[in-house]
């Protein structure tokens, strides 16, 4: 008897199976959500390096939460093929495994169903830190593989890059991501009318009010993406304490990961914990009112150092270029994120109903705040801080930050107050060869004509404080168009 052919009628999961793998193949597509939807100013930046020839693969650093993957993903629209592969995840972190690049990627495309046809393909490594082996491999994709455009990502990278003995130099980019600052916030609320003023210089006088209202109100949330795009959908600060405390949690037990000891993982906790309440410059000798020696101190604060997540700031004593960092000198501390510092400290509820945020904590959390924006705008490098300082027996003088402008260290004080009050920045004045100095208050743009106590002349540039990521367009315009 002649047996009927065997019908085989597919299952729902193998046709969703079959569904997804030809949806694969074809381009990938990217539905952003409002956390994707930031505009971030260094998406500008991969826009230039994936329109560079030769380009080498690009290393994005930054602390964990600030929105890395986030930023690649959505770049990844750019392009007809993407890859993402995440190091935590045991299938991707045994592709590098492989010594040779070319099955690195045709491992990674079988398994996506893409089809290696010559089109842009965007090759994302995140969480590259665990697996240095990853790393050094990043030069054989610059050599062997030059048509790939090849990102690679990690929170705690500088550990990592400690352990890779032959480090690629050379043979790759980098790229330094920060929390949200004040003109990718604007953006994010689209407040467009804000971000043409925001963009004038000089900055016309209507704009003023609209502006610092609007500053005040990303203060308290600072700029951490998660932070802000929970505020943006709820406008209400109260709902942000969880999320807060969930980040900070998680840097803890980050850098902890990377203590040698228990004693060690001990004083970092206690360095972490303490940190937030310091105001002023600090000494590793019984830091935090502990019994630690300064050895063991500043130990962990270096570590606390590489992660990002805390950073020494060491003054400078020179008035003319280079600013020469003096190490012998106490530091100040720096955090990843203002809006993290006043949910610890508790600041937010103080800060609603202030008009000038130089009154909060003697002008320490704006002083902060303009040192993040500035720090923020750059992303090719690791940009260090500086502030000056000269320390005589008879009295002291500490300006609050400097900033190189070529043959020019320019003085910046963030502080209200008439202008006689500046007294460390006349001592400042009085000893460089220069007339430039700004002040970032509460109040309006302008410029003024001083005399400082010792007879010498200079111009003052008063800028709101809101203006932390525009000051090298000020300080350029401030030079151009005012001669000494």
């Amino acid at each position: 008897m002649k047996s009927s052919p065997i019908q085989f009628t597919p299952t729902l999961l193998q046709v969703v199976v079959k569904i997804t793998f030809t949806l694969l193949q074809n381009k990938h597509t990217f539905t952003p959500t409002l956390l994707q939807r930031m505009h971030r100013t260094a998406y500008k930046t991969l826009l230039t390096w994936k329109n560079t020839t030769p380009r080498k693969p690009m290393l994005l650093h930054g602390a964990r939460q600030v929105g890395k993957t986030t930023l690649v993903r959505q770049f990844s629209v750019e392009f007809d093929h993407f890859i993402e592969l995440n190091l935590e995840r045991k299938a991707d972190h045994q592709l590098f495994d492989m010594d040779d690049v070319d099955k690195i990627i045709d491992a990674a495309c079988l398994a996506r169903g893409i089809i290696q046809d010559g089109k842009p393909m965007l090759v994302f490594i995140d969480e590259i830190q665990e697996a240095p082996k990853a790393i050094k491999q990043l030069r054989y994709f610059y050599e062997d593989r030059p048509e790939l455009y090849v990102i690679a990502a990690g929170s705690l990278l500088e550990f990592a890059l400690k352990k890779v003995p032959s480090f690629p130099v050379g043979r790759v980019e980098y790229l330094y991501l920060y929390p949200l600052n004040f003109i990718e916030y604007l953006q994010a609320i689209d407040q467009q009318p804000a971000m043409k003023a925001i963009n004038s210089i000089p900055l016309p006088g209507y704009a003023h009010t609209p502006l610092i209202n609007l500053f005040h109100e990303y203060a308290i949330t600072g700029g951490m993406p998660e932070v802000v795009n929970l505020y943006l959908e709820t406008r209400n600060v109260s709902i942000l304490t969880n999320v807060y405390n969930q980040l900070w949690q998680a840097y803890k037990e980050d850098v902890e990961k990377y203590a040698s000891n228990a004693t060690e993982r001990k004083i970092i906790r206690h360095v972490i914990d303490s940190a937030p309440g310091e105001t002023d410059r600090i000494k590793f000798e019984k830091f935090g009112k502990s019994n630690y020696r300064s050895r063991e101190v500043g130990e962990a604060m270096r570590t606390l150092d590489m992660t990002g997540i805390i950073r020494l700031v060491y003054p400078t004593t020179n008035v003319e270029p280079p600013v020469v960092t003096d190490y012998k000198k106490r530091p100040r501390l720096q955090f990843l994120d203002t809006g993290l510092i006043n949910h610890i400290l508790q600041f937010q509820g103080e800060m609603l109903a202030l008009k000038d945020l130089n009154n909060l904590q003697r002008g320490k959390v704006i002083q902060h705040l303009v040192a993040q924006e500035l720090v923020s705008i750059h992303d090719k490098t690791a940009f260090k801080l500086h502030f000056w300082v000269r320390e005589e027996k008879e009295s002291s003088s500490e300006v609050d930050l400097v900033y190189h402008k070529g043959k020019y260290i320019i003085p910046i004080e963030v502080k209200s107050g008439k202008q006689g009050k500046l007294r460390s920045l006349h001592q400042f004045i009085e000893r460089t060869h220069h007339p430039y100095a700004i002040r970032m208050y509460a109040g309006e743009y302008g410029v003024e004509k001083h005399t400082t106590p010792g007879g010498k002349s200079y111009l003052l540039m008063n800028l709101p404080y809101y203006l932390g990521t525009k000051l090298p367009g000020y300080i350029d315009y401030f030079v151009d168009q005012y001669s000494p």
